[in-house]
């Protein structure tokens, strides 16, 4: 029994194996290359279970239809219409596009396809770029130079049975041996707009101020104009009514205008007043009618004034 067991168990193995070599799975993500005799017989693009003959007579190669990326870590030397160079980093998304013309030319080899790839971006890049200016490749037409790359690379990338799906700068930067040039040649630039905005700001602050001094002289001068004028008007009635007032009594009117006159003269200690003691100007000193007979001494004098 044993004997029967043994040889059963073989067969079952080889069996066994000639199946798991017969069949094969194509995964969502994968390209399937059937080989037979080293010839490409049949690509398979749809996810699911497949036979085969056993090797050697066919074997399967797999390739990634995924969406793939090239990222370059350096950057690329580019130089301008004006001479100057620039470096340039890259985006690349590309997927597999023929997967037989793709392992005919590359062999199934991707870092082989990626450097095929870059160099064909490097020229696209230096052939977009050579005939533009600096602030042509750094703002004005980055997307136009992106959208001129992508399409030239395509064109040369489907020869290879590759899709290139988007090429984009990541970043522009200037060598450094200029770069340091560039950014004091900027920052004197800027300073020029400032000081340039700094002299209209002082000119519109004069003009400002001046225009503010204008309307306050006039406010000011209208303000005393107005003030002199009420002045005046007081002045005139309070004229008018010492006119009204005094004209009432002249006697009364020559006696307040004599004191005020004494108070005039006598009003600080120390003055001294040199006229004829009997003179019409101290007619007043001794009686308030003016009489001619009052006493009106110089020693006198100093009293009544205070």
């Amino acid at each position: 029994m044993n004997r029967l067991l043994l040889p059963l168990a073989v067969i079952v193995a080889i069996v066994a194996f000639l199946l798991s070599s017969m069949l094969f799975i194509v995964r969502e993500r994968d390209y399937a290359l059937l080989f037979a005799l080293g010839e490409v017989r049949e690509v398979i693009s749809e996810p699911g279970v497949y036979f085969k003959l056993p090797p050697p007579f066919q074997n399967v190669v797999y390739l990634d239809k995924r969406l793939l990326t090239i990222d370059d870590s350096d950057a690329e030397r580019i130089q301008t219409s004006e001479k100057k160079n620039l470096l340039i980093d890259t985006y690349v998304k590309w997927r597999i596009s023929d997967p037989r013309l793709y392992y005919v030319t590359f062999g199934g080899n991707e870092r082989a396809s990626e450097a095929r790839l870059s160099a064909i971006i490097r020229d696209a890049l230096n052939a977009s770029v050579n005939r533009r200016m600096v602030n042509e490749v750094l703002s004005r037409e980055r997307d136009v130079i992106m959208t001129e790359i992508r399409d030239n690379v395509a064109k040369l990338a489907e020869s290879v049975g590759v899709e290139v799906v988007d090429v984009r700068l990541k970043r522009i930067d200037f060598v450094p041996e200029i770069s340091e040039s560039v950014y004091r040649r900027m920052e004197a630039e800027r300073t020029r707009v400032a000081n340039e905005q700094r002299a209209i700001g002082a000119a519109e602050g004069e003009r400002i101020r001046a225009n503010a001094e204008r309307q306050r002289d006039e406010i000011v001068a209208a303000a005393n104009a107005k003030a002199q004028a009420v002045m005046g008007e007081g002045d005139g009635d309070a004229s008018r009514l010492y006119a009204e007032s005094f004209g009432r009594d002249r006697d009364f009117y020559n006696f307040y205008r004599s004191l005020e006159a004494y108070r005039n003269s006598f009003g600080k200690e120390g003055d001294v007043l040199v006229v004829e003691p009997r003179s019409d100007f101290f007619r007043f000193f001794g009686a308030s009618q003016g009489d001619d007979t009052a006493p009106a001494t110089l020693s006198s004098a100093p009293q009544l004034a205070d």
